[in-house]
């Protein structure tokens, strides 16, 4: 059984001079995928369709004809639309929901000779920061099965580091491939709102939600970014933006300004280790020869209940569509059309949705809309401009990705709410579009993994994976 590939660009050498074929490595993944089914990462896995694709795309590497990602195995978040297969979102709701189409991802991918896996455990419509709010159950952690393995994308997360798949695909809305990725010790990129097609994409909150990549290393996130990303006809908020050759510049040497917030080292629910590692992290850039300064970021307090009043606000109309009526679970018990609204969706829907719903609605209603919504808009705003103005004058921002390490499963049943705290140092990118990326930064004192998180300015994607780049070869 041929050695797992951590870098794609290794796998392609590995296919080149005929030392492991697809088919071998489609067995070796599909392997790690029976003997960790108790992880939960998958809800659907395509067995007998990749080993038919694995063989056609052995053909095309042989005949030297392969797409770039040609061998490549990539697992999807279960909110992103594959052609003929099952799409749940992690709902009951959505039960013998077949995609009729693919997503714009996904027809990219496959165009490039990726091969598809499977579809991965995810929280309900990505409403969560632990993969414990799914209708398939809870995902674990690899490093330690006690522990969740982050959220929303948790599957995506788990499958790529316990070596089920190359790359996966999730989605970002506040943090939910960034987050997952600190927590697996992997690199975790959402790019510029607008940088990827959402269309074939599960919406949750429209003006935030992107997709994003989970992947060992920032060469293959690179990789998959120059595939999917583009201007894409059926997603009107799809940029325009020629998109560049990204891993090109990725040993590109260069001195960069670098901010660093100084509210979010100071936090009181900071875990001391992920700050000694950011501290450390930055002190190593010092050394590389780049400019590291302490910035104040007042609005930081005001970040995660702008995002929350506003996706949630979100929610509650793309979610309006999900009746009983068009597709997916209809309540068997409803004898008029108002009992199939209701009993459909009090039983489709998990209590966290349901939640997010109801406050939704309540920021939108005519009495609390321009006492919650509206100013949450008009603080956006003002953190987008914030921001703004520091990467006028920086490279980039760096932060600590979460504010702890992986905590243990059901360590919230009693106060959900504290839960969004982990959330704290990801919304920022969210709000404001930027892109960002979580690169592995050392483990606590118990060996889990600690996540710093770099922010860069409006569709500088490459300059971001540049300096990722670099910053992963530091620490390493």
């Amino acid at each position: 059984m041929p050695h797992f590939a951590y870098s794609f660009s290794l796998l392609q050498l590995l296919f080149a001079s005929k030392k492991v074929t697809t088919i071998e490595v489609v067995d070796q993944l599909l392997q790690h995928i029976e003997t960790q089914k108790n992880l939960n990462a998958f809800v659907n896995v395509y067995d007998q369709e990749i080993r038919e694709n694995a063989v056609l795309v052995n053909q095309k590497i042989e005949q030297n004809k392969g797409g770039p990602l040609a061998g490549m195995v990539v697992g999807l978040k279960d909110m992103i639309a594959y052609k003929d297969h099952p799409l749940q979102a992690g709902s009951k709701i959505l039960t013998n929901y077949i995609a009729p189409f693919h997503a714009t991802v996904t027809e990219r991918l496959l165009a490039a000779d990726a091969l598809i896996i499977g579809h991965q455990n995810c929280d309900e419509f990505g409403m969560g920061s632990s993969s414990e709010n799914g209708y398939f159950g809870t995902v674990l952690n690899p490093l330690d099965q006690t522990r969740v393995a982050g959220g929303s994308s948790g599957g995506s997360a788990a499958a790529v580091k316990a070596k089920m798949c190359h790359v996966s695909i999730g989605t970002d809305t506040g943090g939910s491939v960034r987050q997952p990725a600190a927590f697996c010790g992997l690199v975790g990129l959402k790019p510029s709102y607008g940088r990827i097609s959402r269309h074939g994409l599960v919406a949750y909150a429209s003006s935030f939600d992107t997709a994003g990549i989970l992947a060992h290393t920032v060469e293959d996130c690179a990789s998959v970014l120059e595939v999917i990303a583009g201007p894409d006809a059926f997603d009107s908020t799809a940029s325009a933006k020629e998109v560049p050759c990204y891993t090109n510049g990725l040993h590109h040497s260069a001195r960069y300004k670098v901010a660093c917030l100084e509210e979010t080292l100071s936090h009181g629910g900071l875990q001391p280790e992920i700050k000694d590692h950011t501290l450390h992290g930055l002190e190593l850039l010092k050394k590389a020869g780049h400019q590291i300064d302490n910035v104040h970021f007042e609005l930081l307090k005001y970040a995660l209940p702008t995002y929350y009043i506003l996706v949630n606000a979100e929610a509650s109309t793309n979610l309006a569509r999900f009746d009983g009526i068009r597709y997916g679970y209809r309540s068997s018990d409803a004898t008029t059309l108002e009992e199939v609204y209701i009993k459909t969706r009090t039983k489709g829907f998990a209590k966290e949705v349901k939640k997010r719903i109801m406050l939704g609605s309540f920021v939108l209603s005519a009495s609390q809309c321009e006492t919650h919504y509206i100013k949450a808009l008009k603080v956006r705003n003002m953190i987008k401009k914030a921001m703004q103005d520091i990467l006028s004058q920086y490279d980039f921002i760096i932060l600590p990705t979460t504010t702890t390490t992986a905590f243990k499963v059901n360590s919230f049943v009693s106060d959900p709410l504290s839960m969004y705290w982990s959330d704290l140092y990801t919304v920022l990118a969210s709000v404001a579009g930027l892109p960002a990326i979580s690169l592995p930064n050392g483990v606590d004192q118990k060996d889990l993994p600690i996540g710093i998180q770099v922010i860069g300015n409006y569709f500088e994607e490459a300059k971001l994976l540049t300096f990722a780049s670099h910053f992963e070869s530091i620490v390493k």
